[in-house]
């Protein structure tokens, strides 16, 4: 499908919720999706008007306010992105996506320790969070966990074996574990996965195993 046919059927999205939203002016879900479906086409001002009437609808609806804090994330707003996402988790403290969502917040922060925590609790609540499983890795190696790195790294490439990014993971925390055989396994499945891998790492890597 060409780039105009996609942004002629997201136009044509946006028309049948903005009318569902006419028409069901009290419907919590109507103006949800029409908050997503604007964001996936860039409007994000509408977008956050749409979500944030979702929430006046339904101040509990913690879908909506994680939709939200993820689109303050995009927009660079990290505190309101913080505030909405930490409102969420009030609503509902096993929300495994607030977990993760806040750890991102954190990490984005450069507050490691921080991360980490709500990264633990979101793979607590739902351990198939691959995301998760990834930033946990890197937040493992920036404290220098290496084996707690590893075992992240390995949770994540099995939940999602051919995903380039969690082969790319795994190459890494195995070389900081000094297992470079390994790690070459892996940076060159990456490769093969269409992942462009660092070519510092592979010629650490390459000086490693020579």
């Amino acid at each position: 499908m060409s780039e105009k046919s996609k942004q002629e059927d997201l136009s044509k999205v946006i028309a049948e919720m903005e009318q569902k939203c006419v028409e069901k002016p009290g419907s919590v879900m109507a103006y949800h999706h029409l908050g997503l479906v604007y964001r996936k086409a860039g409007y994000f001002d509408k977008a956050v008007a749409a979500l944030e009437k979702a929430i006046e609808l339904d101040p509990f609806s913690v879908e909506s306010l994680i939709n939200l804090g993820a689109l303050y994330f995009d927009m660079g707003n990290i505190d309101k992105a913080q505030a909405v996402n930490e409102q969420a988790l009030n609503i509902n403290q096993a929300s495994a996506q607030a977990h993760a969502n806040l750890g991102l917040i954190w990490q984005n922060r450069g507050e490691a320790l921080k991360a980490l925590e709500y990264y633990t609790d979101a793979v607590r609540h739902d351990p198939s969070l691959v995301t998760v499983w990834l930033n946990m890795t890197s937040v493992h190696l920036m404290l220098r966990n290496d084996e707690k790195a590893l075992e992240a790294a390995q949770k994540a490439a099995q939940l999602e074996p051919d995903f380039p990014m969690t082969q790319n993971n795994l190459a890494v925390a195995f070389y900081y574990n000094g297992d470079y055989e390994a790690a070459r396994k892996h940076a060159d499945k990456a490769i093969g996965l269409g992942y462009e891998v660092d070519r510092r790492f592979i010629d650490a890597l390459n000086q490693e195993i020579s």
